[in-house]
């Protein structure tokens, strides 16, 4: 059985509140996009290998222990309450590694999703959830997939179908340098505080009206310390995007672009050292 973790966009990241136990509460859209990792999963036979989930992983991904992949945390604790068999994972990586995309947290809720369809665990999406938040912040969203607003760390999902339909058809243009952001440097950064406007109240706006209002908090401090990637950001605009921003704590930037033809030739060409891609919509 093959599936295929989609990328996420952050549309507005606001950090509103340091908490007690040391994380932060934000507020932020959370927008899936077709962009994909391959993910399948075949029963392992052969015992030899000492431990129940062996992962293979092919593509541009950063390097990590085996063992400490999200992919194989998502089965060990699926292993923990559910009877699974011994595994092989193949995980092919398009999706850009340390880019405020979602990568690892979609293969580890697609890995949730995958288990319990090929064995036949019977989860529902809240007990799947459930599993998903104790790898990741952001990983509970990937298990439905759907366009979301999210407070908390991220784990308190809410539905919000009609972004769906306001974009659909609309081009995104993603851009992401070989810049590597990690989250205590985006944090220690930023001071909370409430937004003006909320980020879903401004996400039901017309795009056009974005530019100026939707903000992540992330790139006052994160463009001081790497001015490369500010100026993606005004190249996307002087491309012809209606609104562009950084998603979650970079370094991937992004640009819609409702009426201004955009291809993948023309981000190569511009952007010729980056991972560029262009999606629509669906």
């Amino acid at each position: 059985m093959q599936v295929k973790p989609c990328a996420k966009i952050n549309l507005g990241l606001n950090i509103v509140n340091r908490r007690p136990d040391g994380y932060h509460d934000l507020e932020t859209v959370f927008l899936p996009i077709p962009l994909h990792d391959v993910l399948s999963v075949e029963e392992q036979t052969d015992d030899s290998y000492p431990y129940p989930c062996q992962l293979t992983v092919t593509g541009d991904t950063i390097e990590c222990e085996e063992q400490k992949n999200l992919v194989v945390k998502a089965y060990n604790i699926v292993a923990q309450d559910h009877p699974l068999p011994r595994i092989h994972a193949y995980l092919e990586k398009h999706i850009p590694s340390q880019a405020g995309m979602g990568g690892g947290s979609s293969d580890a809720a697609y890995m949730i999703r995958l288990l319990n369809e090929q064995f036949l665990l019977g989860m529902n999406d809240e007990e799947m959830e459930r599993y998903a938040v104790r790898l990741g912040a952001d990983c509970a969203f990937f298990i439905k997939g759907k366009p979301a607003y999210a407070e908390g760390i991220g784990e308190k999902l809410y539905s919000i179908p009609g972004i769906s339909y306001q974009m659909r058809g609309m081009k995104v243009a993603i851009v992401k340098p070989d810049i590597a952001i990690s989250t205590k440097e985006a944090f220690s950064h930023v001071t909370p505080h409430s937004p003006i406007k909320n980020c879903v109240e401004i996400v039901m706006q017309p795009i056009d009206t974005w530019k100026g209002l939707l903000e992540n908090d992330f790139e006052e401090s994160i463009f001081f310390n790497h001015p490369a990637l500010s100026e993606i950001k005004r190249t996307l605009y002087r491309m012809g995007a209606d609104y562009a921003s950084m998603s979650g704590s970079g370094s991937a930037l992004y640009g819609f672009f409702k009426n201004t033809r955009i291809t993948n030739r023309q981000l190569r060409r511009i952007f010729p050292e980056c991972f560029t891609a262009v999606v629509e919509i669906e």
